[in-house]
Order: C-alpha cells, then structure tokens, then sequence
C-alpha cells in the first residue's frame, strides 16, 4: 500500500496522513477522527504511526476492506489536483547513505567493487518533498543529481540478520542524493557536500513491503529537463536491501523512522563528458517502478 503525508491546497501548513485509494487520496488522519477506522489515536504523518507497533500493517488491514462504494467514503477521498504530498519522513534521527551501491556505477567511475558497505551519514535539515525546489548553495558550482530507492525503518533493530530484515522496513521511497561535487572531491569525505539544506528530496510515497518485498527488482529512472540521464534496476545492486539492513543494525541500532538511502547507478553527471550539474530552472524527476514520481525543481540561492 502507498502511504503519503499530504495538505490541502487551501491548508497547506496543515499535515495529515493519507494513502493512494483508487487513484485518489483518502485522508486517514479525518477517517480515525471520524471513527471509520479503529486506531489507538489520531495521528497526522507517517512518523506518528510508525511509533505504533504495526500501525501500518493494521491500517492496511482495515484499509484494504474500503470500496468506493462504502457508504460516506467519499467524503475522506480527494483528488491529486486538491492536495500537496510531503516527504514520507521529515525528522529521523539518522540518514545513512551507500557508497558504490550499483554495478554499473562502480564501472562507470573505474572503481574497485566494495567488500562491504560504504556508509556515509547525512542529516535531517537536506529533506525536501515533491514539488519543492533544490536550492544550489553558494559555495558551490558542481551540483549534482543522485536516484535512489530509499528505506525507511519501522521496527528497531539491532544485530538482525539477513533474513529477518524486512521486517524491520516500513516501506520504501524515492530519494535525491543531491551532491556538491566539487565540496565532495576537495574534502575528501561526503558529508558537507550532502548535507545541505533541500539536498535530500523524498516522496511523494511510503510503500509497504507487502507490495514491494525486498525491494529488489525494481526499475529506476532519472531524467535532468526530460533527458533520461540513470536508467538501471535494483537487481543491480551489489549490497541489497537485507543485507543493508543487517550490516548497518551491527554498526549502529535502527530506530523507527530512520532512512537509508540505497545508492546510485550510473549516469551520474560528473563522470559524463562533458559534465552535467543541475543549474536553476532544471527540472529533476524520478521514477521508481511500484512507488512512482519524484519532482524537483532546480533554483539559485536568494
């Protein structure tokens, strides 16, 4: 199921957690309000029900029990043109990025493929959602676009293996891992070059691994200005979304919330010749086979 916090046109400063139902949205926050669902409270984003055990799962349920024909469902449904979605998660505790995730990527740059996972941490100030604009910094010149599935953690975990991690994930989601490269190459280390405000767009949906599985298998796609610039497959991924789970849950404890973002494949805009970085007024979309669109628009700092 496609998770999604969303506002309406005419709140937008008002958050509530909603789903895809029948190519519509249906506000959850007004159908537990409304005692249509059965949930232990109210809750208005992904991040509330995820502090319940199995929210959910247990929305899910109930959802999936819903026609169109219910009686008064309508008046929990709106259409795409009325709402705003959101960044699935705003606030986790921690960002934890994959270096040389992709097969192809690791060619591309010449590289040596990794024995175990690289990671890297960024932070929750670089979150953005669909819609909202990557803002170029002023320290830099060489910004560039990264597609990624990313995983969001609904279960703590610590020391968990391989074949249990999945019960671990929430969902997946769509990720930007925009990079200054320029900052990245002279430092040395990636942290300040991603780490930005608005570097790290997410959406627009959280879907369950009851749709998804493991999230292997899936087709990605990036195009800069309607140029398909990453076109790959997570079946190209050397670590997979278990291992990663696993391998990071014996460095550090996952908590609820917490995102990793998976890696990139090729096509990244500083190996092509010549270079492409985004400048303002580019457009930046995203499509990940089973979750759907992520779009950005490129803007200068004011």
């Amino acid at each position: 199921m496609k998770f999604m916090n969303f506002s309406r046109r005419q709140t937008p400063n008002v958050v509530r957690l909603g789903c895809v139902f029948a190519d519509t949205c249906f506000d959850i926050t007004k159908a537990i309000g409304d005692d249509l669902l059965e949930f232990p409270r109210v809750v208005f984003t992904i991040e509330d029900v995820l502090q319940v055990r199995d929210g959910l799962r247990a929305l899910a349920e109930q959802l999936q029990g819903l026609t169109r024909s219910s009686s008064g469902i309508q008046s929990f449904l709106f259409n795409a043109s009325d709402i705003t979605a959101h960044a699935p998660v705003t606030r986790p505790q921690k960002i934890i990025g994959i270096g040389l995730n992709y097969r192809d990527h690791v060619e591309e740059i010449k590289a040596q493929t990794p024995k175990q996972p690289l990671l890297f941490g960024m932070y929750a100030n670089a979150i953005i959602g669909p819609e909202e604009r990557i803002v170029i910094p002023p320290m830099s010149d060489q910004i560039d676009y990264e597609a990624e599935l990313a995983v969001v953690i609904g279960r703590r975990a610590r020391h968990i293996s391989a074949e249990s991690a999945v019960q671990h994930v929430a969902g997946y989601t769509i990720f930007n891992d925009v990079s200054a490269r320029d900052l990245q190459f002279s430092d040395g280390q990636w942290l300040r070059a991603k780490s930005f405000d608005t570097f790290a767009p997410m959406g627009p949906y959280l879907v369950t691994p009851d749709t998804l599985g493991d999230g292997d298998g899936l087709d990605i796609e990036l195009r800069l200005n309607g140029k398909t610039m990453q076109k790959s497959n997570t079946g190209n991924l050397i670590f997979k979304v278990p291992e990663l789970v696993s391998y990071i849950s014996k460095v550090m404890t996952l908590e609820v919330g917490d995102v990793i973002a998976t890696g990139t494949p090729a096509g990244v805009g500083f190996v092509r010749n010549p270079q492409v970085f985004m400048k303002p007024g580019d457009v930046v979309e995203i499509d990940i086979e089973g979750i759907g669109q992520l779009r950005n628009s490129v803007a200068a700092f004011d």
